[in-house]
C-alpha cells in the first residue's frame, strides 16, 4: 500500500534524526537570484515549490511517499503478519542563492540564517514521517491471529489509514506552531549567528 502526503515549509526547528522505519531520502534545489531582501522575497515567491494545497508557492517543500511491504505468515486455519516494513521516501526541496557573494553583509545573514531554518523544519517533517513510518510498523505486526489473511490484509489497511491520518494532523500542528513562532525564532537564530560570527566559528 502507497500513501503520498506533501508538507510545505513555514520554517525553522532543530530536530534529531529518528532512528527506524526505511528511509530514501533526496533534495532538489531550485535556483534565487538578487542581492537586496526584497528581490530574494520576490524570487522565493515566484521560484519556490507551488502546493496545489495552498495555492501557492513555498521557501522549501517536503514530498513524501509512505511504501509498506507486509509478510504472512498461515498456520493451523488462521493467517498473521509477521512481518511489516514500511519505507519513507522523501523529497526534500530547497532554495539555492546564486548571488550571495554579492550581497551585503547584513543581506547574507539573514539569508543563511532564513536558509538554515527552512532546511530544519523540512528536515523535521522528515522525522515526522519517519516516526509514525515506525509506529505503523509496529501497529502492524501486532494486529495478531485473524481467520484469513484476507481479513488480516483488510485490517492493515484500516490500521494504516488510521496511523496515517494521525500522522497527516501531526504534520498540519506542526507547521501552526511554527507558523506562530517564526519571528521570535528568527530574531533568537539571528543573534545566536551574529555571536559565531563573532567568536569567529562561522564566515560572516
Amino acid at each position: 500500500m502507497t500513501r503520498i502526503f506533501l508538507v510545505v515549509s513555514l520554517l525553522g526547528l532543530t530536530a534529531l534524526p529518528s532512528a527506524a522505519a526505511n528511509l530514501a531520502k533526496t533534495y532538489s534545489y531550485f535556483s534565487v537570484g538578487g542581492t537586496t531582501l526584497e528581490e530574494l522575497e520576490r524570487q522565493l515567491n515566484e521560484r519556490g515549490p507551488h502546493v496545489k494545497s495552498t495555492g501557492r508557492r513555498h521557501p522549501g517543500a517536503t514530498r513524501m511517499q509512505f511504501n509498506t511491504r507486509l509478510g504472512y505468515t498461515e498456520k493451523s486455519g488462521s493467517c498473521r503478519i509477521t512481518e511489516a516494513t514500511v519505507t519513507v521516501k522523501a523529497k526534500v526541496i530547497l532554495p539555492r542563492w546564486r548571488q550571495r557573494g554579492k550581497a551585503d553583509q547584513d543581506v547574507r545573514l539573514i539569508w543563511d540564517t532564513l536558509s538554515d531554518d527552512i532546511k530544519r523544519h523540512e528536515e523535521q517533517h522528515v522525522v515526522i514521517a519517519q516516526n509514525h513510518a515506525r509506529e505503523l510498523e509496529r501497529k502492524l505486526v501486532g494486529l495478531g491471529r485473524q481467520k484469513s489473511c484476507a481479513i488480516a490484509a483488510q485490517k492493515a489497511t484500516a490500521t494504516a489509514d488510521k496511523v496515517l491520518d494521525k500522522h497527516d494532523k501531526a504534520q498540519a500542528k506542526f507547521d501552526t506552531i511554527e507558523g506562530a513562532s517564526y519571528e521570535k525564532r528568527m530574531l533568537k537564530l539571528m543573534r545566536q549567528r551574529i555571536r559565531m560570527i563573532e567568536a569567529g566559528k562561522i564566515a560572516g
